[in-house]
C-alpha cells in the first residue's frame, strides 16, 4: 500500500518480526523454529509476516487450518508447514499434494491421510499428536498404542510418513505449575513408546511461547513460538517484551475525525456511562468494536493522543469511541496511536488485555479485517 490509511490501520514492523524470530532461536540454539502464523499470524498478515520469519531462520512454519497452510503454499512459501486443526472431510488431499505436514489425533484422521496419499499417489507426511494433559486435541494415553501401531503399518505399506510427535503446554505460562511437569514426563513416555514401535520422528516438540522463553528442557527438536514472535509477551508474569528480548511488531493508529468543546454534564456515548465533569474537549476515534477495538474496554482502554495517554470515555461503539482530552488542545487528523510499543509511551496491546479482562492474544487477533495493514521493512 502506497499511502497510509486516514481512519484506522495497523502498522506491522516486519523488521521486528525477524528480530523477534532471532531473539527466539537464541533461547533455544539447539532446536529449530516454527513460527506460528495461524489467525493471520495473529492478525498481523499472515504471509509477509511467514516470509520475514523464513528469512530469519524460521525452519518451520505452522498453522491451525489446512486452509490457512495451503493459502502460504498458494503465495509461493515453500518448506515445511505443520497444520493441525483437522475436521473430517478436510481436504486432505490438497494437503498431501501441496507436501503440507497433517497432524493426527486420533485414527478417523490417520484413515482419511492414508486415502489421501492412495488417490494422490504419495506420501502423506504426518505427525502424531498426544494429548499429555490439555485435555484438547491429541490422542490420550489409553489410545496412543492403537494409534502408534495404525501409523506403523500405514508407513509399511507407503502411504504415510510420521515425520513428528509432539503435544502442547496447558500451563507453560504459569511458571512452576505442577502440570509441567506432569506433561513433560507424560509426553517422554509416550514419544519413547512410539520411538520403541519403529516410529523414527524428524522432529518432536512440545514448545509454545513461553515454554520457548523460560523451559529449557521442553525445546526438544523444536521451539513452536506464536505470540512471542510478533513480539508479545506471552504472559505478564514472564515480563514486559523488552525483557524478554522482544519488540512489538503491530501498532494500532487511527487519525481523530472529531474535535469539539462542550460543557459540563455532557453524557458520552451510548448510555451516558460517562458524563463531562466540566468543560471540556472531546476527541472522536473512528474505530469499534467491528475493527476489534473491545467493547468490555469501553471507559478504559488507553490510547496515546498528543503525547498523553488518555482512557475511552463512555462506550465503545461498532464504528467509534470517545477520549476526555480534558480541555487540553488536539486538531482533526492528529494521529492517535490505540496500542504499540510501551518502550515508546504507548500503550501496550496487554494494557488494553487488562482494561478488557482478556489476554494480548485476543487483542491483537482480533484487529478486524476492514483494518488495512501497512508494512515497513518488506
Amino acid at each position: 500500500m502506497n499511502e497510509t490509511p486516514t481512519r484506522v490501520y495497523a502498522e506491522i514492523d516486519l523488521d521486528a518480526v525477524r528480530e523477534n524470530v532471532r531473539a527466539l532461536r537464541e533461547r533455544a540454539p539447539r532446536s529449530e523454529l516454527m513460527a506460528v502464523v495461524k489467525a493471520n499470524a495473529y492478525g498481523h498478515g499472515a504471509v509477509q509476516c511467514a516470509r520475514a520469519a523464513r528469512e530469519a531462520g524460521a525452519a518451520w512454519l505452522g498453522t491451525a487450518t489446512p486452509d490457512e497452510a495451503l493459502a502460504l503454499r498458494a503465495a509461493g512459501i515453500e518448506g515445511r508447514i505443520l497444520c493441525w486443526l483437522w475436521t473430517p472431510g478436510g481436504p486432505w488431499q490438497q494437503a498431501v499434494e501441496a507436501d503440507l505436514d497433517v497432524s493426527v489425533s486420533g485414527m478417523w484422521a490417520l484413515d482419511e491421510a492414508r486415502e489421501a496419499a492412495r488417490a494422490t499417489g504419495r506420501t502423506a507426511r504426518v505427525q502424531l499428536k498426544a494429548d499429555t494433559g490439555l485435555g484438547r486435541n491429541g490422542c490420550q494415553p489409553a489410545d496412543w498404542e492403537a494409534l502408534v501401531g495404525a501409523a506403523v503399518a500405514a508407513q509399511a505399506e507407503g502411504t504415510v510418513k510420521v515425520t513428528g510427535v509432539w503435544s502442547h503446554f496447558a500451563c507453560a505460562d504459569e511458571p512452576g505449575h505442577p502440570s509441567i511437569r506432569l506433561q513433560l514426563d507424560a509426553f517422554r513416555e509416550m514419544l519413547a513408546y512410539a520411538e520403541k514401535e519403529g516410529i523414527d520422528p524428524e522432529v518432536r516438540h512440545m514448545a509454545n511461547s513461553p515454554a520457548t522463553l523460560t523451559l529449557p528442557d521442553s525445546h526438544f527438536d523444536l521451539v513452536r513460538p506464536g505470540l512471542a514472535v510478533y513480539g508479545v509477551s506471552p504472559a505478564p508474569e514472564l515480563g514486559t517484551p523488552a525483557q524478554l528480548g522482544l519488540r512489538p511488531a503491530m501498532a494500532l493508529k487511527a487519525s481523530l475525525a472529531l474535535v469539539k468543546a462542550v460543557p459540563a454534564g455532557h453524557g458520552v456515548s451510548y448510555g451516558h456511562h460517562y458524563v463531562t465533569g466540566g468543560e471540556t474537549t472531546l476527541a472522536l476515534v473512528p474505530a469499534g468494536y467491528a475493527d476489534g477495538i473491545p467493547r468490555h474496554a469501553s471507559g478504559a482502554g488507553p490510547v496515546l493522543v498528543g503525547g498523553r495517554v488518555r482512557h475511552v470515555a463512555g462506550r465503545v461503539a461498532m464504528d467509534q469511541f470517545v477520549v476526555d482530552l480534558e480541555g487540553d488542545p488536539a486538531r482533526v487528523g492528529d494521529e492517535v496511536v490505540i496500542f504499540g510499543d510501551p518502550e515508546r509511551g504507548e500503550p501496550s496491546a496487554e494494557d488494553w488485555a487488562r482494561a478488557a479482562g482478556t489476554i494480548a492474544y485476543e487483542i491483537v487477533t482480533r484487529v478486524g479485517g476492514r483494518v488495512p495493514r501497512v508494512y515497513l521493512g518488506g
